[in-house]
């Protein structure tokens, strides 16, 4: 496969194999989220946002495994450097138990895992003075992490502060703080004392026209800042562990917030002592044009929390706040995936060896005009940070229809919120195939309407 050449081409999607592949697999899986029949035949041909499926289908990925494949597919960047290695036996080890190395000093190792990741990530957090790691398994579990140590920290604070439309994972303690889907939480028990508050993704940035009822009494307040009020609140702020919040909402509808809604939070995290865990899983490691989303906006997180693009989870704050009691935190496995940590630092290399923040904002912006300027019938809004991109549309039947539609032609892409399309190309995605799937999309659109 030729990726400066190649090109979607489907006849039926899904196909036969495919259907066949994904009934095989339902027989014994449990119900999960698959959203189509979609399945990659990972002996033929692939590369970046390309990618061939047991029917012989050439499909254009613009998911990246909802952003966990941040290169897409067989990318050079990645797979050169992890050809250079005799890979060993086990390649999972028990990592908070057992450390590894390759013989030769500390910081010289030629092959990087674990360790190696830790330190990279403790470098490109260091402008929020952040100098620990906790690994994990995966963002769930950074999320569990990050709120036991905000517990642990606080000496026994019951409350924790989430937002409307959050989405944390799928554990019982990530389960506590989404206020996404009813799906995610009917049923299952909760951790107590978890409030929530709106959150403002007004585009306006005026609080005096504020629509969604973060601010109030025309602006000069806002509900957070009267919740933690010493007089008038009724969330003693001295008891308040943590507040935890997405800088991009991924699964609650790639919403944005508004500078006055992320300066009053931060603010208000200054004034009460508040930890602020940035949760980054979706909008980390170069997605938005920036590392982090938080750096695009006025918050100074506390912990960040990261996983997907990382290939783990990791819970990533300053050492102050991580309890100091042996065995307080452990996993067996989590710091122990060679590969993945492997894989996590190469990329973190290639994003920053490569300029993929640049070629992030400039892609984006590309998708972004070009479907603004067509104005398609039935698309509300066009909205992004770099390559975290979505598309309203006026109805969640459309949507889906424009989903549909777009998978029959060979463009893959997921759905969140109520009636959104989220678009996540690989960060080196290149003009030509941003033309192509913006093409894909508006025609997508042009059939589904």
């Amino acid at each position: 496969m030729d990726r400066d050449t190649v090109e979607p081409s489907v006849t039926t999607m899904p196909g036969k194999r495919a259907r066949e592949w994904a009934e095989y697999h339902r027989d014994v899986a449990a119900t999960s989220t698959y959203v189509y029949d979609f399945v990659w035949d990972i002996t033929d041909d692939a590369e970046g946002p390309f990618v061939t499926d047991v029917d012989d289908n050439v499909l254009l990925d613009f998911t990246s495994h909802v952003a966990a494949a941040p290169l897409g597919y067989n990318n050079p960047k990645i797979m050169d450097r992890m050809a250079e290695f005799d890979l060993v036996d086990p390649t999972k080890i028990a990592g908070q138990d057992f450390y590894l190395s390759d013989g030769s000093d500390p910081g010289e190792s030629s092959l990087p895992g674990p360790t190696e990741l830790m330190h990279l990530l403790t470098d490109v957090t260091s402008h929020y003075g952040m100098d620990t790691v906790f690994l994990s398994n995966s963002g769930a579990e950074a999320v569990e992490n990050a709120i036991k140590v905000c517990y642990d920290n606080s000496g026994g604070g019951k409350y924790g502060i989430t937002f409307d439309g959050a989405f944390h994972g799928r554990t019982l303690g990530a389960l506590s703080l989404n206020r996404s889907k009813s799906v995610y939480r009917k049923h299952f028990p909760e951790i107590p004392g978890v409030h929530d508050v709106p959150f403002c993704d007004d585009a306006g940035d005026d609080p005096a026209a504020c629509s969604c009822g973060f601010f109030v009494d025309g602006g000069e307040t806002s509900v957070l800042r009267e919740k933690l009020h010493p007089k008038r609140g009724h969330v003693d702020a001295e008891e308040v562990s943590y507040l935890i919040m997405e800088p991009i909402q991924g699964e609650g509808g790639y919403r944005f917030p508004s500078e006055a809604f992320m300066r009053e939070v931060a603010d208000l995290c200054s004034e009460y002592d508040i930890p602020l865990i940035a949760d980054e899983i979706q909008s980390g490691l170069g997605r938005t044009g920036e590392m982090w989303g938080s750096d695009h906006y006025a918050v100074e997180p506390d912990i960040i929390t990261a996983a997907k693009g990382a290939r783990v989870g990791a819970t990533i704050g300053r050492e102050d706040l991580f309890p100091d009691e042996r065995a307080r935190l452990s996993s067996t496995w989590g710091a122990g995936d060679i590969v993945a940590s492997m894989q996590g630092v190469f990329t973190l290399e290639a994003i920053q060896e490569h300029d993929l923040l640049a070629n992030a904002v400039a892609r984006g912006e590309q998708f972004q005009e070009t479907l603004t300027d067509a104005d398609p019938d039935g698309v509300a809004d066009v909205r992004g940070k770099g390559l975290m991109l979505g598309v309203e549309f006026e109805s969640q039947e459309l949507r889906d229809d424009v989903q549909h539609e777009a998978l029959t032609d060979g463009l893959l892409t997921l759905s969140c919120g109520y009636d959104v399309l989220r678009i996540l190309p690989p960060l080196d995605v290149t003009e030509r195939e941003i033309g192509i799937g913006t093409d894909m999309l508006l025609d997508a659109i042009e059939e589904a309407a």
